[in-house]
């Protein structure tokens, strides 16, 4: 990872893609690389439920954004942005089947002097747990508005992205189309 002016930036999705909804970290991710060049100084991760795998991606990261699905209590499709002082109160209340794992290596980050400056979650509360892929209607239509949310928060960072041209295939989502045209979701 090459820093840019304002240092390494690092954009993790997180989730369980075979657990519908649970998996809209990673394909907020996933679209925000198929939508848009990803310039050098950023990287961006598929942390799918990895936990202590992504000590090393992130030491040395001056931002981290993750993205997630979260329980806040909203109502369902609520788009949620926790970032900075508001993280240690994210972590205080299980918000995300993730954030256990978060919090340790955030505390590992902090405990050996390396926490990054900002750390941002984007997230999006769940309409469906249900052991499927794909996501449900509702979390595909609100995928655009999470997407949206990480491009402000790089633009915030001093990151412009550059629309592709053309939309590259996400993986997941295809899986996703494949296993409905099988006739294997519920």
């Amino acid at each position: 990872m090459v820093e840019t002016e304002n240092g390494k930036i690092l954009v993790i999705g997180m989730g369980n893609v075979l657990m519908q909804d649970e998996g809209v970290g990673v394909r907020a991710v996933e679209e925000l690389q198929q939508r848009y060049r990803i310039p050098e100084g950023v990287e961006v991760i598929d942390g799918g439920t990895t936990g202590m795998e992504l000590f090393e991606p992130m030491r040395g990261a001056k931002s981290l954004i993750i993205a997630d699905a979260v329980n806040t209590g909203a109502p369902v499709g609520t788009l949620v942005r926790i970032a900075n002082e508001e993280i240690p109160a994210f972590f205080q209340t299980k918000l995300s089947n993730h954030q256990l794992g978060v919090s340790d290596l955030l505390a590992l980050l902090a405990l050996k002097g390396e926490t990054p400056q900002q750390v941002t979650i984007v997230g999006m509360v769940p309409h469906s747990l249900e052991n499927q892929l794909g996501l449900t209607p509702e979390a595909a239509e609100g995928l655009e508005g999470m997407v949206q949310m990480l491009v402000d928060e790089l633009a915030s960072l001093g990151v412009e992205l550059e629309a592709r041209t053309e939309k590259l295939p996400g993986h997941w989502k295809r899986e996703a189309e494949y296993e409905a045209a099988a006739g294997l979701t519920g």
